[in-house]
């Protein structure tokens, strides 16, 4: 049952952030164009701007060679493997939705570390002179998968979590 609500989150996910790098890189142009002011309400706002992410998370473990490239492509598919086998196995159908999230974004930007040996970042959320790192739709899914992850190990009732063990 998990596999059959997971898995089509995971789908939609790695839909939905290859088409939005096909659209950024394929009709926008934002490599060329480089920043595209979105919103602007006072000093917050959100642009779209172009950055080629060669390291993890934040841009944590950047690296150029084609061995580190190559390592973080692997570990990626790790985790993702982990975390499908785990998917199988979730009881509670909201960790199969954050399964889901999770391994669609790590797929897709697996998918651009192969395709580009970075992966295309462009979401540019600002306060003022602070800017959020860039990140893209599946960092996006990554992060509220994993925040989902912990609130039901953090909040699920004992009772509910020793059933599901």
């Amino acid at each position: 049952m998990s596999l059959r609500l997971g898995l089509p989150v995971a789908a939609a996910v790695l839909a939905a952030d290859q088409a939005s790098k096909w659209w950024i890189l394929e009709v926008l142009r934002l490599p060329e164009l480089r920043n595209v002011p979105v919103l602007a309400l006072g000093p917050v706002g959100l642009d779209l701007t172009m950055v080629w992410n060669r390291g993890v998370t934040f841009g944590l473990l950047a690296g150029d060679s084609g061995w580190h490239q190559l390592v973080l492509g692997l570990l990626a598919a790790l985790i993702a493997a982990f975390l499908l086998r785990w998917m199988a196995r979730a009881e509670p159908r909201p960790v199969a939705v954050a399964l889901g999230a999770v391994i669609g974004g790590a797929v897709g930007n697996l998918i651009d570390r192969l395709r580009f040996g970075a992966v295309v970042d462009f979401v540019d959320a600002y306060a003022g002179s602070w800017h959020w790192y860039v990140f893209n739709l599946a960092d996006a899914a990554i992060v509220l998968g994993v925040a989902a992850l912990v609130a039901d190990a953090l909040f699920r009732p004992k009772s509910a979590a020793k059933e599901s063990t």
